[in-house]
């Protein structure tokens, strides 16, 4: 599971817009909230020896995906059986004979156990509608119906037959039954529809095919997963945010959060800064719950418009004119208000915690607060232990050799080797 990356960009952006830092895990929570905001991507899992312990399978006609080639197929001709053939009504004689009973299974009507097509239907049903239900199983679900009018129009349906010409082939041909529709199709198509793939991304749109049930299982279990603690999220986020030039920094040594830059303590008493950014950093640290709205309103207020007086007022009305008549209420209305520009006081001081916010200095974080860096902590100094003094190592006793002779290395005593009298002069 990782975010998807035109989304992770538009994150990155207003991150970098707004200079504001936002909790990590927060913005994993946003991102696993909808479907749209995240992509899943299935591999299967190997043993020690590198080999998959189950296939994926891909229609190509819709992307889904499936876990045997024998359920690709199947699904591919089901879903797409009028891109391949052409089903005709063909008038025929109905089976003669007297006909007391038919099997059904749910709202399927089988036909007389003692029919000659019986055990070929039966077959294609368990294929088509419980293909993973054992065929004992499935028989026992069977029962026989006495049922006139369930004998009728099962009599009914065999007065005709299907007639399947193929298409998208050099040579059209007719087929006669549902078993050589599927033969052809294994002969002619299904290398072409169906492929083996090593992973496979899902595809989130309303449309997308329906997950098999092992599958739909492993992505439920891997969003509640992330849901109750979104740490992949995270991490792909913070790959992400890294490439783009974003900085990560904990708050109290807890949360994760992300911003322009990493907090950078400011030390006032020994480093010379200009006024306005003292009076910024001194305001932050005397004033809790400092907000951007509470600095301009105490550092650099608004100017106060006095209201005119009801004679000015009333002297400013013009009346209207042939060469200036008056503007309908309407427009006077629909006006929109003043904007209110900042002045330059705000302006310079709006400059100076810009400059702040990016070096690190101070950090806004997404709710608005202001806080600034804090001051590091001194690392505590290491006292080394007086070293111990080396024990004397015990004397070896010399051992005697042949001649009784010694001789001292660093090890301690070695006997000299033997000495051949017949060579001494």
């Amino acid at each position: 599971m990782r975010p998807d990356p035109a989304g992770v960009a538009s994150l990155a952006r207003q991150v970098k817009l707004s200079a504001r830092a936002y909790p990590l895990l927060e913005i994993a929570g946003l991102v696993i909230q909808k479907p749209d905001r995240y992509e899943i991507t299935f591999r299967p899992m190997r043993d020690k020896e590198g080999k998959a312990l189950i296939q994926f399978f891909v229609c190509s006609l819709d992307e889904s995906i499936w876990l045997s080639e024998a359920e690709a197929v199947r699904h591919a001709l089901k879903a797409h059986f009028d891109t391949f053939y052409q089903v005709e009504k063909q008038p025929c004689d109905p089976p003669k004979g007297v006909w007391t009973l038919v099997a059904q299974f749910d709202e399927i009507i089988l036909g007389p156990p003692n029919y000659h097509a019986y055990q070929d239907k039966l077959r294609e049903v368990h294929a088509q509608r419980a293909p993973r239900l054992p065929f004992d199983v499935f028989k026992s679900k069977v029962r026989m119906v006495k049922d006139e009018a369930v004998v009728k129009s099962w009599l009914e349906s065999q007065s005709s037959r299907l007639q399947f010409t193929t298409l998208n082939v050099e040579e059209p041909q007719t087929l006669h039954s549902m078993s050589a529709v599927e033969e052809h199709f294994r002969a002619k198509h299904a290398a072409n529809v169906v492929k083996r793939v090593d992973s496979w991304a899902l595809n989130r749109q309303p449309n997308a095919p329906r997950l098999p049930e092992a599958l739909t299982r492993v992505l439920r279990v891997s969003l509640e997963r992330e849901r109750r603690f979104p740490i992949r999220t995270m991490t792909a986020l913070s790959g992400a945010f890294a490439h783009a030039g974003l900085q990560f920094f904990k708050r109290d040594k807890t949360a994760v959060h992300v911003a322009v830059a990493r907090p950078h303590y400011l030390d006032l008493e020994n480093i010379l800064v200009q006024p306005g950014i003292k009076r910024i950093i001194e305001f932050i640290n005397s004033t809790p719950g400092a907000t951007r709205k509470k600095l301009l309103a105490a550092l650099a207020p608004s100017p106060v418009v006095e209201a005119a007086a009801p004679e000015v007022a009333a002297a400013a009305v013009v009346e209207p004119t042939p060469e200036s008549p008056a503007a309908p209420a309407a427009e006077v209305a629909a006006a929109p208000p003043a904007v209110v520009q900042p002045t330059g006081e705000q302006q310079a001081l709006l400059s100076d915690l810009h400059w702040l916010v990016h070096q690190g200095h101070v950090i806004e974080f997404a709710s608005g607060l202001l806080e600034t860096a804090k001051k590091p902590q001194p690392k505590p100094e290491v006292v080394a232990e007086p070293a111990k003094p080396r024990e004397p190592r015990p004397e070896r006793k010399p051992r005697p050799g042949k001649q009784g002779r010694y001789v001292s290395d660093n090890c301690g005593l070695l006997p000299l080797p033997a000495v051949n009298p017949a060579l001494v002069g």
